[in-house]
């Protein structure tokens, strides 16, 4: 973050900045105009501007939300990376819909997406995991993602665990159980904040591979 969005962000925190609406079309890709807004959420000097929330059912229909970070999108989709074994992956493998949502409150912006997941393939997981710190990479490894600790020491254990295993590798090994999940949107909401509570909302959905859009309510 530079200087003058370090001053934009202290300036605006809490206040908002009320961006003008691109032109939408017939030919509008809302891939492309989720770039364009996030885009700007990287100019305007948020901090993380690629945290979204992403949430999950589990088999009793018990929704779940946390944070993650986007690490990649085009468009074949978004991407995240996790441990398969965590609990949102395996909520993902009994259903494999999901929802994210993207908040920037500085510039009154947020993105909800609706679509479903498919695994990266191992070769774009181990490129991404390989792109990682080292630490990262070894906390890949010690972490058992969503299980229960059995003391305040294992997680510790396990990291000088496998420090200690990988000590005098030059490249620390893959873990298969470990990767990205890619999320292939059907639905795509713009929500843009307005004065009087009579915001935009701009929404596409994905039909027989064509986007359609139109607005809703506020």
């Amino acid at each position: 973050m530079n200087l003058l969005e370090k001053l934009k962000c202290l300036l605006t925190f809490g206040q908002g900045v009320a961006l003008p609406l691109p032109d939408i079309s017939s030919e509008t890709d809302p891939l492309t105009l989720f770039d364009q807004w996030f885009n700007d959420a990287q100019k305007s000097g948020i901090l993380l501007p690629e945290s979204m929330s992403i949430s999950t059912c589990d088999t009793n229909g018990q929704p779940r939300s946390r944070m993650v970070l986007l690490k990649e999108y085009n468009t074949d989709g978004f991407v995240f990376y996790t441990n398969y074994g965590s609990s949102k992956s395996q909520e993902l493998e009994a259903n494999n819909k999901i929802s994210l949502l993207f908040h920037w409150n500085v510039l009154q912006r947020q993105i909800r997406i609706e679509g479903e997941v498919s695994k990266t393939s191992a070769e774009q997981s181990k490129r991404y995991f390989h792109s990682r710190d080292r630490g990262s990479q070894i906390g890949a490894w010690a972490s058992k993602q969503s299980s229960i600790l059995t003391s305040s020491a294992e997680l510790k254990d396990r990291e000088a665990f496998y420090k200690k295993k990988f000590a005098n590798l030059p490249e620390i090994p893959y873990p298969e159980f470990w990767g990205g999940w890619q999320v292939k949107p059907s639905y795509i909401e713009f929500w843009q904040g307005r004065a009087s509570r009579l915001h935009d909302r701009i929404c596409f959905e994905k039909h027989n591979n064509k986007w359609t859009h139109f607005k809703r309510h506020p």
